[in-house]
Formats: C-alpha cells, structure tokens, sequence
C-alpha cells in the first residue's frame, strides 16, 4: 500500500490541511478558519487533531505540520509565537499529535517550510544556495544552502522582517498592508474599502496614486533583497506571497532596483524568480521536512513544476 501523509499549514487566519503522496501530490486539500484569538492553542490543537483524525487511514505514514511561530524542529515545540493564536509559545505540538494519533510528526517554521516546497517541487529546485521571500503582513524569509534549511543559533535565520532600513523595519515598510493603506489614503477612502489586487488594479490603468503605493513597497523591498544579496551571495532568490502573483508588473521594477544597487557580479550571478507553489507551499514543505527528519539528509527527489519565465522576460528586455 502506498504511503499518504496528513500536512497541516497552521495561519494566523486559516488553518490548511490536506492528503498527499510520498512524491508531494496532494490528493485532496481544505481549510478551517484559525480562530486563535478567539479560542487560543487549546481551540487550534482540538482542530489539529480533529483533522488528522479525519484524514488518517491504513496508508497514513505521519503528520507533517507547518506553523507560524519560531520553532524548535527537534522538539517540534513552539519557542515563540505572536498574537495571532493566544497562549501558543510553549506548546509540544509534536508530542500532542504524536501522543493523540500514534503517528510520527514533524513541526517547521511556516516561512521555513515554504522554501522547503519551492525548493523541492517550485522555483527553487536545483538551487545549491537558495533564500527565499515571502512578503504579505510582513516579511519572511528562509535560507537553503545545499538542500538543507539554515535555521540559525536560535531556529531564527533568515528573519529579514526584522531587519533594519534607513526608513525602519524591512517587515514593516515592504509590507502589503502599507502599500494598500497608502493608497487608500491617497484616494480618501478607508482601507477596510480597499485591497491588494485593487490596488494593481488601478496601477495598471495609469493611476498615479496606485503607482506610487507600489513603489513604495518596492523599493525597501529592493533594498532587503539587495543586502540578502551582499551578505549571502545565493544562486537564486524566491519571491512569494499573494502579491508576488502580480509577477508581470513587479518583475521590472524590482531588476531595475537590483541592478541599480548591487555591483554587477553580485546582480549578474544571482537569479530571481516567483514562487510557483501557491497556497500549497507551506503543506508540501512540512511534508519535505517530514522525510527529510526520517532519513534523508536533503530534500526528497520530485518532479520540477513549469519555472515562471516573468524575470527572464524582464531581464532581456532591459
């Protein structure tokens, strides 16, 4: 019988989970709102191990969980979390389900396990040095270095959010939810009113504001991804999150900005692409770490998705 794994993505705002193959198919997928203000870690591990309950079978080998929070990924403990779940540092997310289910798991970092996914089955496969961006509410980051995650003394590398720009915080001033207020603002409408995709919208159409708010993302957004460059030298860089789905506008811009702060050797040798996994990037990851903590040393072998060709279109025609 083939071997199936239950993969969970745990979010501030929603809980993913799906069914997936040794080789990283998801055979079905969900998701269930995370509710961790309202009902703190108790309310989201009673949602953890409902649906692995749900989902296990005779061919279930294990659990693979991808989380936000820092992570011990030994202990597969939650050494730090925000506000987004109540009372959630602390927790022996490992040893509940395993204790629950009697199935193996695994825990890593969300950020971490989406690298993981991209360096296995997306745009980070083949890459021997890897860092790999996520930009939403805030800003993530993980560093792949020969198949293997670099989590740091403290299970933190990689935590570009935190850092610090001429203007502030890299998390901060490279975020959506500035962009998008930004715009809102210029326009003097609230930003409840107001999204993201709206945003490019109106950017695309010639809107000076729209294209103002995104410049304004980008350029500290360059200036992070421009000292990851100067500090890690990688192969190639991943951008992800919902925004990076506007590839086509952003591409340009973004070279642009490298190519204008970083020494040619360092601009020349670095690839940047889009992040090809979507919304499923956290679970195929947590699945990659999975077998990787069972026996493999590097990620599994798997089958490469279609690369996006939207930064070498905009490189050639530079």
């Amino acid at each position: 019988m083939d071997e199936n794994y239950v993969c969970i993505d745990i979010g501030g705002t929603a809980i993913k989970y799906g069914v997936a193959t040794k080789g990283g198919r998801l055979r079905e997928k969900g998701a269930v709102a995370t509710e961790g203000k309202m009902y703190g870690a108790r309310g989201v591990a009673e949602k953890i191990l409902a649906i692995v309950e749900e989902f296990r079978d005779a061919s279930t080998a294990g659990v693979a969980i991808s989380t936000l929070g820092v992570v011990d990924p030994r202990a597969g403990r939650i050494l730090y979390a925000g506000p987004s779940i109540m009372d959630y540092t602390g927790m022996d997310l490992k040893a509940l389900v395993e204790r629950s289910s009697g199935l193996p798991c695994a825990v890593e970092n969300d950020v971490n396990c989406a690298g993981l996914g991209e360096y296995w089955l997306g745009a980070g496969r083949g890459a021997q040095s890897l860092f790999c961006l996520t930009v939403g509410t805030d800003v993530g980051g993980c560093i792949l270095l020969g198949g293997r995650l670099w989590r740091g003394a403290g299970f933190s590398a990689g935590e570009v959010g935190s850092m610090q720009l001429a203007g502030g915080r890299l998390g901060k001033l490279a975020s959506v939810e500035r962009m998008v207020s930004r715009a809102a603002a210029a326009h003097g409408i609230s930003r409840q009113e107001l999204d993201g995709e709206t945003v490019f919208d109106w950017a695309k159409a010639g809107d000076a504001d729209a294209v103002n708010a995104i410049a304004g993302m980008v350029e500290p957004l360059v200036q992070g991804i421009a000292n990851i460059c100067c500090v890690l030298n990688p192969e190639r860089i991943v951008l992800g999150g919902g925004v990076m789905e506007q590839g086509k506008y952003l591409a340009p811009r973004i070279l642009m900005g490298l190519e204008e702060s970083l020494p040619p050797a360092l601009f020349a040798h670095t690839e940047v692409t889009f992040a090809h996994l979507g919304n499923d990037a956290g679970m195929l990851g947590a699945l990659c770490n999975f077998l990787m903590r069972r026996g493999g040393k590097t990620a599994p072998e798997g089958t490469a998705r279609n690369r996006s060709a939207v930064f070498g279109e905009a490189k050639e025609g530079r």
